[in-house]
């Protein structure tokens, strides 16, 4: 039992206390820990029944209590001139240095000093020796005496040790304790080692006497199938001879390695055997007395320390990666959000209330609050980025920003890297990591629009993704799982490209889980008159200028106009009236037609354009000989009716029927 004072976490201090619980009340000698003012900050058990003590009475004390009263004035000189120059030490052996009991008594002793550079300053760990049965001891075997000693020794000197170095430091600290801890014990070779949950073997730290062959790895479950189970049930393993061994294949291993007495001593840290130590004799068999076990107990208990602190650093080490990676995904994140609010001033909610609209909205409510994938299809200008917006925004996902991929703006041999992201030096100008646009959406959306122009070979990672939910960035095998809901969007033919050898069907099938397809302009013609309005307030602020009026004639032009090129188009041509415009009253030309603009091929649009052309020359007649309806061949009333089918209205100055 320790007697400790209030610590702040983390401290050097409280580090020594937890070594010292581990391995202090393991040892016959006592051990106290003095601050810098010669005060005693941790004491064990067995010191304070040296001097008649309990802990709790000796903690806070100065060291002066357990001195004799003409040792005080000497040690306190000494203690000086060891804080300036601090060295492991050991004092009283050889001559006259006492202790002094509770009752006033004295005895005989040996001390151990051992600093410890802490942010405090320097403590100094004291292992004290009760020589006063020793010294009857050493007549009959001074070797054995001096040997205790030197364990003692030991163990206090390599436990302060390995409290202040950094983790880079512990595997050559700990080949030079094993390699003093062989020369006490009087063995070949010392090994330490982890044992990792799946029962492998790893991180092997191996002394052994010149020309013995060194342990390279150890290959647990295969080559020691008894001696695990052995150290996983928290047995200490120990024998004389390789024949006393029960498994045939863990003899056949350890005379492989030269083993022909062996004692190992699994180390627990939680409650969890986490790894173990050897002591192995290679040039003679030997009988180990409980006294040499218990010395191999001791040593573990110490090695239990060092792998409790090791974990402890990965754990950080683990931790500390996932804040850089937090860190950058959240930089990343706001950089992308800062673009795409610059990129999308002005926009806004859609608008319009036409039957094909409303349908369209129903389908996008049905959808929005499941993970489907959602494939988008419709001519280029038709919005379909905003409805991929209002999906994610009625969705479950909508508190992280929908990530957007223009995959006919990406050069294809950066695909790959934009899309998965890469690992620095990936490739020659990959000079840093990069995350990429999967990864970015984890838990929120991303939107692939015009994803027929995907590159073939981007097409089968795609279908990875969207099969395994993982992904792996450029440079590294290592799988990152992501939960992205995908959306996508084109405006082409994806079932003629798979024809055409351009698309992978397989992928096809995994994207059209729930089609949209989104209607073009000419057949929302009742919205366009709000879209106009609502294109007119966006430039009346950007361009200053106050509108307050459009011509009803204007307004019919445009529901009548085949929009070739959608919302899109209509934008532009509000746009450039509102950059010429002068007064309060908006006058909006039609868009010139152009011999080399591209022209629909679909037969609905091939019809209206014709039927359109047919009615502007007749200055829109319907009736009569020369009329529209003769000229196409067509009833006047048949006429009619397809007019209204096509979105064909009369404007107000042309003729009646």
């Amino acid at each position: 039992m320790l007697a400790q004072p209030d610590l702040d976490p983390g401290s050097a201090e409280d580090e020594l206390t937890h070594l010292l619980e581990a391995v202090a009340e393991s040892l016959p000698g006592g051990f106290l820990v003095l601050g810098p003012d010669g005060c005693i900050s941790l004491v064990n058990t067995q010191l304070a029944r040296q001097f008649g003590y309990t802990p709790e009475e000796l903690t806070g004390q100065s060291v002066d209590v357990v001195l004799p009263g003409a040792l005080r004035a000497s040690h306190a000189a000494h203690r000086v001139d060891f804080l300036t120059h601090p060295t492991t030490t050991a004092t009283g052996r050889g001559y006259e240095l006492f202790g002094q009991r509770r009752d006033g008594s004295r005895f005989p002793v040996e001390v151990g000093l051992n600093p410890v550079t802490t942010k405090q300053g320097t403590l100094v760990l004291v292992a004290v020796a009760d020589l006063t049965d020793r010294n009857g001891a050493t007549q009959a075997d001074p070797h054995a005496v001096d040997t205790q000693i030197a364990f003692e020794r030991l163990i206090a000197e390599i436990s302060s040790q390995f409290i202040n170095l950094a983790s880079d430091q512990l595997e050559p600290a700990i080949r030079e304790a094993l390699r003093r801890i062989a020369q006490i014990l009087e063995v070949d070779r010392c090994t330490f080692f982890r044992i990792e949950r799946d029962g492998m073997l790893v991180d092997p730290v191996s002394w052994e006497r010149e020309g013995i062959e060194p342990i390279q790895s150890i290959q647990g479950k295969e080559r020691f199938p008894w001696a695990l189970e052995q150290a996983l049930s928290g047995r200490i393993i120990h024998f004389s001879k390789v024949d006393d061994v029960p498994s045939s294949v863990d003899r056949e291993s350890y005379r492989a390695l030269g083993t022909r007495s062996c004692v190992t001593v699994p180390l627990s840290v939680g409650g969890r055997i986490v790894g173990a130590v050897g002591f192995n004799i290679v040039r003679q068999e030997r009988e180990w007395t409980p006294e040499n076990i218990h010395r191999c107990r001791v040593i573990a208990s110490v090695f239990g320390n060092v792998l409790a602190r090791r974990e402890s650093d990965e754990a950080i080490g683990r931790a500390l990666a996932e804040v850089v990676r937090l860190r950058d995904r959240l930089h990343d994140e706001n950089l992308y959000l800062r673009r795409e609010v610059q990129e999308r001033l002005g926009s806004s909610v859609i608008v319009g209330h036409s039957p094909a609209l409303r349908r369209i909205l129903d389908q996008i409510q049905q959808v929005a609050v499941t993970d489907s994938t959602v494939l988008l299809l419709g001519e280029t200008g038709t919005g379909k980025e905003l409805f991929a917006t209002q999906i994610h925004e009625l969705s479950p996902r909508h508190q992280r920003p929908m990530v957007r991929v223009n995959c006919s703006a990406i050069p294809a041999a950066l695909f790959e890297s934009e899309l998965f992201g890469r690992e620095k030096g990936a490739f020659t100008d990959a000079l840093a990591r990069q995350i990429g646009r999967f990864e970015l959406a984890d838990r929120s959306s991303i939107f692939l629009d015009e994803i027929g122009d995907l590159p073939p070979e981007v097409q089968v990672k795609l279908l990875r993704v969207l099969e395994e939910r993982q992904i792996e960035r450029l440079g590294s095998p290592k799988p990152i799982p992501v939960d992205t809901r995908i959306i996508v969007a084109t405006h082409r033919d994806l079932e003629q490209r798979i024809a055409e050898g351009s698309f992978r069907e397989d992928l096809f099938y995994r994207l059209n889980v729930f089609p949209i397809r989104v209607p073009p302009l000419r057949e929302r013609v009742d919205d366009i008159p709000l879209l106009v309005w609502r294109f007119v307030g966006e430039f009346s602020k950007v361009f200053g200028k106050h509108v307050e009026a459009i011509s009803r004639e204007d307004m019919k032009a445009l529901q009548a106009y085949s929009w070739p090129g959608n919302i899109r188009e209509l934008r532009n041509v509000v746009e450039r009236a509102m950059i010429v415009a002068t007064g309060t009253r908006l006058a909006i030309p039609l868009p010139k037609t152009s011999l080399t603009q591209k022209r629909s091929d679909k037969l609905a649009d091939v019809e209206r354009e014709h039927v359109h052309s047919v009615l502007e020359a007749t200055n829109w007649r319907i009736r009569g000989t020369g009329g529209a309806a003769d000229r196409l061949g067509l009833r006047p009333t048949t006429l009619e009716t397809r007019m209204i089918k096509l979105g064909l209205k009369r404007p107000k100055a042309a003729s009646p029927a």
